[in-house]
This record gives C-alpha cells, structure tokens and sequence, in this order.
C-alpha cells in the first residue's frame, strides 16, 4: 500500500490508494453526523428534547423512550437507519446528551489526523479536549476498542460546541 507514481505527458502523478481510503471514509463519517444533527433537530421539535443516550459499554448511543437504538440499526419512529463508522470493527460513533435533554454531542475518529475540520485544541491523547468537560460522567476515552482510535471530530447541537 504504498505510493504509486503515474508518468503521463510528461507529468508525474503520485497515489497514495490509503490515503484515499482514509479521506473516502473521513467523508462518509462527517456526512453520517451531519445527516443525524438532522434527524436529531426534527426529533428536538417533536419532543422538545433530544434523546437520551445508553451508557451501556462499549459505546454510547441513542436511548430515545422506546428504547437503544444501535448504530447501524433501524431508528423506525424517524423512518431512518443510523449510521455506522465505514470501518465498524476499529472505530464506531459516540453519542451524548446533556441531562436535561437540551444539548448533545456527537463524535467520530477521524483516520487522517492532519483534517482541517479536526476538533480545536486536542489533548495529550489526540482527543476534543472539550469532551470531558461537555460530557458529565464521560467514562470512555475514545471511538474505537481502543485509545489509539481517539474521538477528534465532533459535532454537536446549536446551542453548544463540541
């Protein structure tokens, strides 16, 4: 998987194929949290809250009333599927909301580390480091199965930054 160079009239092209694997999955993770800020805003206007979330290890998702929703599985009462990270064995999405439902926070793991839309001021382990203070009784420090897979993207309702 390494570089490839392409010599076509005279100009050389270089290849990085992970690269564009990495950049090709980066997109798809921040179009998924987009299209979920979404669902959430129209789950906001019907309820006047957003959704709990499940603190049920090993990832933090959606608790709406009728019960955890998983990433990847049929959210039926807002006639979507939530998202899953492209690469579901290594990474996954984490989801929270602030107790009294007003706010939420999404966050993904980004695999190229240089995007310029990575969260600001990342800590010592390469994560938001506003995730431990936004989120009250944070217990996970990451998107993954392990650390290696910080969470250094984030999305969040209006009325607050991720």
């Amino acid at each position: 998987m390494g570089i490839i160079g392409i010599f076509a009239a005279g100009l050389l092209y270089l290849i990085n194929p992970l690269g564009q694997i990495q950049k090709a999955n980066d997109a798809k993770r921040k179009s998924d949290l987009e299209q979920l800020q979404r669902t959430l805003e129209v789950y906001y206007n019907d309820n006047g809250k957003y959704p709990a979330h499940s603190t049920i290890l090993p990832t933090y998702r959606l608790n709406p009333p009728t019960g955890v929703v998983d990433w990847g599985t049929s959210w039926t009462a807002y006639n979507t599927t939530l998202p899953k990270d492209p690469t579901p064995s290594t990474r996954t999405y984490v989801y929270f909301a602030s107790l009294d439902g007003q706010s939420y926070w999404l966050y993904a793991s980004l695999e190229k580390t240089n995007d310029p839309q990575i969260c600001t001021g990342i800590n010592n382990d390469g994560e938001c480091s506003k995730i431990s203070s936004n989120i009250v009784g944070y217990v996970i420090k990451s998107c993954g199965p392990s650390s290696s897979k910080p969470c250094n993207y984030g999305v969040s309702s209006p009325n607050v930054s991720p």
